[in-house]
Order: structure tokens, then C-alpha cells, then sequence
């Protein structure tokens, strides 16, 4: 028989009651921006991702895509993390960047994640966070608490890969770099390597889901450093000029992609670099002024070796 209390020391103990006039704070969020990922990159969770990555999601992009992957050289003497930022179309981008990085930073990359898209369920948080390393971050805006989390992977030796754009192309021209990648590069002290991808639209666009399988390109260009002070100024280059000169450096990719390595420096050199997010003319001449590779009304080219006959 359960022992009754005196009645002054139930009172005591009983639970304390919230008062009716004052506003519960809301329950601690466990997605979204407050997501912990940390348990992604334990030892066992880095391994059976590797595996997958290099057994399961790189084949799948080559049988897909076919990449053509140029600019590796670029990545040889770098030795410490880097930051990889550049276009993004599609929801293949990511798998398609990790799996054309060399393994020593493909094994250690974590991937900014949008945290109101990719984190907003407790089971997509989980399969991003493990199946591509993702870590969530403010898309609209430089975040503190996703930055500082950034700013800790950075400096514990992880490479980042980051979209500047915020979000897929939605008409196959690209959106405005924001400053997230300059940012961090300026305040880690790393380097930003630009990327640009060709092709990866006419794949699988967003809005849409069907794959059409077709060659894609993907470009990586040279290391860049935030400018420090020159004899004729003082100052040091800011996040938002080394931010637009990261968009100008994709930019050149993207036009080394459609012509060649020749012309776009020529081009670079005379600053005439066809701009990466398009003319600024009405919406039917900007969707006539897209590139064969970014429509996607278009028939794909045939993937994998020809027959002979």
C-alpha cells in the first residue's frame, strides 16, 4: 500500500502550474536551423557515406550524366579546407560537384543545405545530413548560428560546397550571388574555388521529375583570396565585392563551357564576359537567349558510347 504524503508536503510537491495571463515560450525546435548534425559526421556515419557516395551515387551520376570534368589541376595544391561555390539548377547538382571532387575532399565536405527546404522534416533533415553531409543554413540571409557552425567545420579542416544563389534557377539564367561564401572565405581565411555546370538543367529542371539522361560539364576554376590592401588603397576587398568578383569568375566558366577556353579569357580580359544571370530584357527574350544547354525543351544528347555498326 502506496504511503499517503502530509498534505502541506503534497502541495509542495505538486507541479508548478503556468500562469493563464502569460504566453508559453514555444517547444525548443529540433529541425530546421536547430537541427544537430554532428552525429553525420561521427566515424562510422563518414565511412558508410563514402561508401555510398563512391559505390552508389557516383555511378548513378555517370550512368545519368556523363560528366566531362575539367579544371581538376586547379584543386592540386591546395592543401587545406576549401570553399566550393558555384551555379545551381538542380537537384542533382550537389551529388554531381561531390562526385567529381578527388577523394580527399569529397570524403571531407560537408554541403549548405537550405534549413526551410532540405531541414523542415525530421526524416529529410536525417537523409540529407547523412546521405550528403548537408548542414542547414539561412538562404535568404547570413545566419549567425549556421555561420558559426560553418566557420567551426571550416576551421576543423572540412571543405564546404555552397550555392551563392539561394535556391535553383528558375528560368535557367542564374539569381544573384548572395555573400555567404565570401563571408566565410574572409573570415576563416580560405579559399574559394568557383564551379560552373553545364548542362544539369536539361536533366532535371526545377518543377520538374522526370530525368532525361544527357551529357553535363563541370568546370572548377582557380583558387580565389579575399584581396588584402594595395598601394592604392588602404582597405582590404569587402565580402560583397569579393562576392561579386566570385559570381564574375563563375561567370567566365560558364562562358569557357559554351565556347572555349580561348575566347572567354579574351573576353575576361576585355571585361565583355556574357553576365551569368542573363540580359535584362523581357521574360520571352531571356527564354530565347538561353543557351542549348539550359533549356530543357530541347532533345538530350545521347549518353555513353556509341554503337558501331
Amino acid at each position: 500500500m502506496k504511503p499517503k504524503l502530509p498534505r502541506g508536503l503534497t502541495e509542495v510537491l505538486r507541479p508548478p502550474t503556468w500562469p493563464g495571463t502569460v504566453e508559453r515560450p514555444a517547444p525548443p525546435s529540433r529541425i530546421g536551423l536547430d537541427y544537430d548534425t554532428a552525429w553525420a559526421r561521427s566515424a562510422p556515419a563518414r565511412v558508410a557515406r563514402a561508401v555510398i557516395i563512391d559505390n552508389v551515387t557516383r555511378p548513378i551520376v555517370h550512368l545519368l550524366t556523363a560528366p566531362e570534368v575539367e579544371g581538376l589541376e586547379h584543386l592540386e595544391p591546395l592543401t587545406g579546407p576549401v570553399i566550393f561555390a558555384g551555379n545551381h539548377s538542380s537537384h542533382l547538382d550537389t551529388a554531381l560537384v561531390l562526385s567529381s571532387l578527388p577523394a580527399r575532399f569529397r570524403h571531407k565536405c560537408v554541403v549548405a543545405a537550405a534549413a526551410d527546404y532540405f531541414f523542415d522534416r525530421r526524416w529529410k533533415a536525417a537523409l540529407w545530413a547523412f546521405s550528403l553531409g548537408s548542414i542547414p543554413v539561412e538562404r535568404n540571409r547570413v545566419n549567425r548560428k549556421s555561420a558559426d557552425l560553418a566557420a567551426e567545420l571550416l576551421a576543423d579542416g572540412w571543405s564546404l560546397v555552397i550555392f551563392p544563389e539561394g535556391g535553383r534557377t528558375p528560368d535557367g539564367w542564374a539569381q544573384e550571388f548572395r555573400g555567404g561564401a565570401a563571408y566565410l572565405a574572409k573570415r576563416c581565411g580560405v579559399p574559394v574555388v568557383p564551379f560552373h555546370l553545364q548542362g544539369v538543367r536539361a536533366v532535371l529542371a526545377k518543377g520538374k521529375s522526370q530525368l532525361r539522361p544527357g551529357k553535363v560539364s563541370v568546370r572548377f576554376g582557380d583558387a580565389l583570396h579575399p584581396l588584402g590592401p594595395t598601394h592604392g588603397s588602404h582597405r582590404e576587398e569587402d565580402a560583397r565585392r569579393f562576392g561579386a568578383r566570385i559570381e564574375q569568375a563563375v561567370s567566365v566558366l560558364a562562358d569557357e563551357a559554351e565556347t572555349d577556353w580561348w575566347s572567354a579569357r579574351r573576353r575576361a580580359a576585355g571585361g565583355e564576359t556574357p553576365p551569368l544571370r542573363g540580359p535584362e530584357v523581357a521574360a520571352w527574350r531571356r527564354a530565347w537567349e538561353l543557351p542549348d544547354s539550359a533549356r530543357t525543351d530541347l532533345p538530350r544528347r545521347r549518353v555513353g558510347p556509341r554503337r558501331s555498326w
